[in-house]
């Protein structure tokens, strides 16, 4: 948690007022048992009755004054608690965002989200009770200790053996719990992961009649959590009742002896509830220090969950070039240099030795059974990963020497599940060039052959829900090309993109793209031989290897792989059309 002090600057205003008030409450209240003996050794013992109001009166002022100094103490703690959890958050997820892929893979969503909501918000409530109560209830305790010296020695001693006991056990207690605390959080992230999957799966989930089996596994995970949390609860739980009986002990002891002393001449009535009155605020302090420690040893360990996502460097640098400006006059748009490429923790290679040029204004046919690589291309292609060995260049630059920026201008992808956000339909057009006219996006819509959705839903004005699900599936793929192709990229890289579309609209589609981005390299992804066989080039892959390269008609006399796809699909008749 130490690390994180760096969102405390600019806020030491709130860091200095909020603790000295609480202090100042601390000192007040410490007068208070001062007062009430002089009330029962001097007013109560002559019978004054003036003296026993005017006291009263001081008490009330003493009320009042403490209120309004908690009020303000807390104003600033509460403060600078929100301002500390809304940077942390702000700069957690401006960090996540220059993570790449495989960095957000290897930490996990779910824990990304876990550690981005629920344990910023338990750092920021941790930080917002130190500040309340880290100089109160030490100084209110040592004060007490203190009092209790000066009325008597030996009943200080006895008030000072209690306290030192209990915080004793309570610094025992906090060491255990917060390793404890740290593998709740840990199943936390099992969760979150269970109920993003179920409620994002919701359709398939009820089609496959899955309910009781997910609501089974969800209660296990959840039930892991509960068990974390009663194994710290009942340490947390154990630390009260033992703060109790030490303090209470020495409550006992002092009492006993004050009363013998009372009885010699040596303590009056009064400073004997004087010091039963410090004990009792020294209880209610250490019980407040208790839960302090408590809420501070979860904010610890949530504070090392989020630092450990600080500390998460990304894998990937990026570069200083412009992907506007090629390196070598006349460069391929896209080239590819005996790439290859293996996910982290992966048995093999996804993609093998692939070699290939594609210059601007051709189209790339890439094709392949499940699991051949071809999404892992593109994912290279946009430098989501980097290539395990081999280069990948556009306009005669390798991708890791370009800057994030001018390779996605450069270079645009559409997957085959497009994500939509909450807004209208000309916020996610946008997307793709903020500064773009109504016009171009329609012309945009016009080529992506989605015209008739734009329509239907009231024009560009229209509303898109959450996950774009107001518009069905194939709706949504035709607005993400729309987006897409707003951007005018030099590189469009469409991933099994129109798989929603009926092969009439995928037809329509391709001679739209190719027609109005005439002089952009495609790279077409698609498990359909109808969608691929009129390319410039067409790459087979089969398990991650480059088996093919050419036209169709090559690959018919070349490609023992591309002819079972084409058998698979076509007739033969068909396939030499």
């Amino acid at each position: 948690m130490f690390k994180l002090r760096r969102y405390l600057r600019g806020h030491y205003l709130e860091c200095v007022l909020a603790p000295t008030f609480k202090g100042l409450e601390a000192i007040l209240q410490l007068i208070v048992p001062i007062v009430m003996s002089q009330v029962i050794d001097i007013g109560i013992a002559s019978g004054d009755s003036a003296y026993i109001l005017m006291h009263a009166g001081s008490l009330v002022l003493l009320a009042f004054f403490c209120y309004a100094v908690s009020i303000v103490a807390q104003y600033y703690s509460s403060k600078l608690a929100a301002q500390f959890g809304a940077a942390v958050r702000d700069d957690l997820f401006r960090h996540v965002m220059t993570l790449s892929r495989e960095d957000i893979d290897r930490i996990g969503r779910a824990s990304l989200v876990t550690r981005m909501t629920n344990d910023t918000q338990q750092t920021q409530d941790g930080l917002n009770l130190f500040f309340r109560l880290i100089l109160r209830s030490p100084f209110i305790i040592v004060g007490s200790v203190i009092a209790a010296f000066l009325v008597d020695g030996w009943e200080g001693a006895v008030l000072l053996v209690s306290t030192t006991v209990t915080v004793a056990l309570i610094l025992f207690f906090m060491g255990i719990t917060t390793k404890r605390y740290r593998k709740t959080q840990r199943a936390l992230d099992d969760v979150q992961l269970k109920c993003s999957e179920n409620l994002e799966g919701a359709r398939v989930l009820r089609a496959f009649c899955r309910e009781d089996s997910e609501i089974s596994t969800f209660h296990e995970v959840s039930g892991t959590v509960r068990d974390l949390q009663l194994s710290a609860g009942d340490l947390s739980v154990m630390a009260n009742p033992l703060t109790y009986l030490a303090v209470n002990l020495g409550l006992i002891a002092l009492l006993w002896m004050g009363g013998l002393q009372v009885n010699v001449g040596n303590l009056t009535q009064g400073q004997v509830v004087a010091l039963a009155s410090y004990v009792s605020q020294a209880l209610v302090e250490l019980l407040k220090l208790t839960w302090l420690i408590t809420t501070i040893a979860k904010a610890q360990g949530c504070a090392t969950r989020i630092n450990e996502v600080f500390d998460t460097k990304p894998t990937q640098i990026a570069g200083k070039l412009d992907a506007a400006a090629p390196a070598t006059a006349g460069a391929p748009a896209v080239a590819l240099e005996d790439v290859s490429f293996v996910y982290p923790d992966a048995a093999g290679d996804s993609l093998s030795h692939v070699s290939l040029k594609l210059e601007d204004g051709q189209t790339l046919g890439v094709i392949g059974g499940t699991g051949s690589g071809k999404s892992t291309l593109a994912s290279l292609l946009m430098r989501f990963y980097d290539a395990t060995s081999g280069r990948v260049l556009v306009g005669g630059q390798d991708v890791r020497g370009l800057t994030q920026q001018s390779l996605r201008q450069e270079v645009a992808l559409v997957e085959q599940g497009p994500q939509l956000f909450s807004g209208t339909i000309a916020s996610n057009l946008r997307w793709g060039d903020a500064d773009a006219t109504d016009d171009e996006l329609l012309h945009a819509v016009q080529t992506a052959q989605a015209t008739d959705v734009v329509e239907g839903k009231g024009g560009l004005a229209a509303e898109v829900e959450q996950f774009g699900r107001n518009f069905s599936g194939g709706q949504r793929q035709r607005l993400a090309i729309a987006r897409t192709l707003a951007r005018r990229p030099r590189v469009l890289i469409l991933d099994d993109a129109s798989s929603a579309l009926d092969f009439a609209t995928d037809s329509k589609l391709r001679r739209a793209i190719r027609r109005d981005f005439a002089d952009s390299a495609v790279v077409l992804i698609s498990q359909r031989v109808a969608a691929v066989r009129s390319a410039d080039q067409i790459l087979v892959l089969d398990g991650g290897r480059q088996v093919g390269l050419g036209t169709h008609e090559e690959l018919l006399k070349s490609c023992e792989v591309y002819r079972e796809i084409c058998d698979s699909q076509l007739t033969s008749e068909e396939a030499h059309r």
